[in-house]
């Protein structure tokens, strides 16, 4: 009785082979609309990624610009020109402000923010150099030795530059204006898919106004307030009889 229970036991353990394919078949149903399904979720998940990434990438950039740009100093290029040394346009801007960055020391800097090209395409450049006072015959920032670049922003990612003054217009240039723009306004772009993104920005310029000439404040020499204290006659009284 016992061998029998265990001879049909060891008979109807395990799967017969019908069980065996229908189970794969199954298993290849599932696994062919995991495939779909994740082929068609995949691209949107590397884009969306992506477009991320570069939001990132240009809200760092906007960030740094914000921070330089209204930190723009009334700092005239020498005594000759009065206007301050602000070159602005749609692609880029050069001006003066306070040095900054650990090996850098206390004074004032030119600092360069503009587009230009290397072998992996156009790139956003920040550069600067210490500040000292153009010659009076050629006061073209040509002359000037920028060093230390940073990279900002690479292609396709693009940003332009505009300006307004303290009347609100917005204008792509800014030179020559007799003073600092109020304000300075950053759009970012992909170049690839030719929009706008939401990360573009505005940030308005702490010193729009010249400060006030030492010399022009001091006195004059002959003035009443310098003049030294002249001893008083005294008063003449009538004479008592």
């Amino acid at each position: 009785m016992t061998a029998a229970i265990a001879q049909k036991r060891c008979a109807s353990a395990g799967f017969t082979l019908l069980e065996a394919l229908i189970a794969m078949a199954l298993m290849g149903i599932i696994m062919g609309a995991l495939a779909t399904v994740t082929a068609q979720w995949l691209p949107n998940w590397n884009r969306g990624l992506v477009r991320v990434q570069r939001n990132e990438q240009v809200a760092i950039a906007l960030d740094r610009l914000v921070g330089d740009v209204s930190a723009a100093a009334f700092v005239s290029p020498n005594r000759q020109i009065k206007q301050p040394l602000f070159v602005g346009t749609e692609l880029g801007v050069t001006f003066v402000r306070s040095a900054l960055g650990p090996n850098t020391g206390p004074g004032l800097e030119i600092v360069r923010i503009a587009e230009t090209g290397d072998s992996q395409g156009r790139v956003l450049v920040r550069m600067r150099a210490p500040f000292a006072p153009l010659a009076i015959s050629n006061p073209s920032l040509d002359q000037i030795r920028f060093a230390d670049p940073v990279v900002l922003l690479r292609a396709p990612l693009h940003v332009t530059f505009s300006y307004a003054g303290s009347d609100g217009v917005w204008s792509p240039t800014w030179q020559a204006s007799g003073g600092l723009p109020a304000a300075v306004r950053f759009i970012a772009r992909d170049a690839t898919a030719e929009r706008v993104l939401a990360v573009s920005s505005a940030t308005r310029v702490h010193v729009d106004m010249a400060p006030p000439d030492p010399q022009e404040e001091a006195p004059a020499a002959d003035s009443p307030t310098n003049a030294p204290d002249q001893p008083q006659a005294p008063a003449r009284g009538r004479r008592d009889r």
